[in-house]
């Protein structure tokens, strides 16, 4: 991937939505994108590998489960940001073909002037709703889709719902992979509703997340995978889950369907929040 010859600016950015802010990462190293307050991306402008967000990695964990790199992968990212996942996958998967939809139309277009993101038709940015995106697609046309789209600290409602979960699964080719970040507080109300309603869809359901945060100890995410193939966890995603610089648990089965109490949501509900 060709570096790009110049650097981008620090600082803060008016877009579509709201205010974008690009800063040096102190910690980590490379660039972080914060949106309307809230950490959105992480980019390593030398290394596409990293993924310093560790949903991004377990996410990439399950897909590594599923598909060889040299399987050809289509991939959909509903809310694109700074197309962290997207770069390490597009590394990854030398036939990988990703379109990413982004919301905000001034967002994308900062991101591909700071960054050296993959070029068409590796990864197209497409500017829209991730929902209305969704429905317009042709059925069974992906092997991934992924849920990433927050306003906020929390993902859009009707982004959440019953309806369109289904409509995920449409797009999604038999036995594809829903992954879907589930930011959500200490009482799990969001994250149990979330899981029930992608259980309700999918036949199979799958959890990650760090021990603290099943436990309702903490703030944070939830990955939550939904496939009408099987989902049992491999021993070696569990080892690669247990040694990620953030410990994980992956909950699977019985164990995920019992985590998935909550009421299901629907377009209903989305309505009335």
């Amino acid at each position: 991937m060709a570096r790009s010859s110049a650097e981008p600016s620090p600082g803060r950015y008016d877009i579509d939505t709201g205010v974008a802010e690009l800063a040096r990462d102190p910690f980590a190293g490379g660039w972080l994108l914060t949106v309307n307050g809230a950490h959105s991306s992480h980019i390593d402008p030398d290394d596409p590998t990293v993924l310093d967000f560790e949903y991004l990695r377990q996410m990439a964990a399950v897909i590594a489960e599923r598909h060889d790199r040299s399987d050809r992968l289509r991939v959909l990212h509903l809310g694109g940001a700074a197309c962290a996942l997207a770069r390490y996958l597009d590394h990854e998967y030398l036939d990988a073909r990703q379109v990413a939809v982004e919301i905000d139309a001034e967002l994308a277009r900062l991101v591909r002037e700071w960054f050296d993101l993959p070029r068409a038709p590796r990864l197209r940015i497409r500017v829209g709703d991730a929902r209305e995106v969704v429905t317009s697609l042709q059925p069974g046309t992906r092997e991934v889709v992924v849920r990433d789209a927050f306003s906020g600290d929390r993902t859009p409602a009707h982004l959440t719902t019953r309806e369109f979960t289904a409509a995920v699964k449409e797009v999604l080719v038999p036995g594809g992979l829903y992954l879907a970040n589930c930011g959500d507080g200490r009482d799990l109300a969001g994250a149990r509703a979330e899981a029930a309603t992608v259980a309700s869809v999918f036949e199979n359901l799958m959890l990650i997340a760090d021990a603290a945060m099943f436990k309702g100890r903490r703030t944070g995410n939830i990955v939550i995978v939904g496939s009408d193939a099987p989902l049992e966890p491999s021993s070696h995603l569990v080892r690669t889950l247990l040694s990620d610089p953030l410990p994980a648990q992956v909950l699977a089965g019985a164990k995920a369907r019992d985590f998935a109490r909550g009421p299901e949501l629907t377009d209903s509900d989305s309505a009335a929040r």
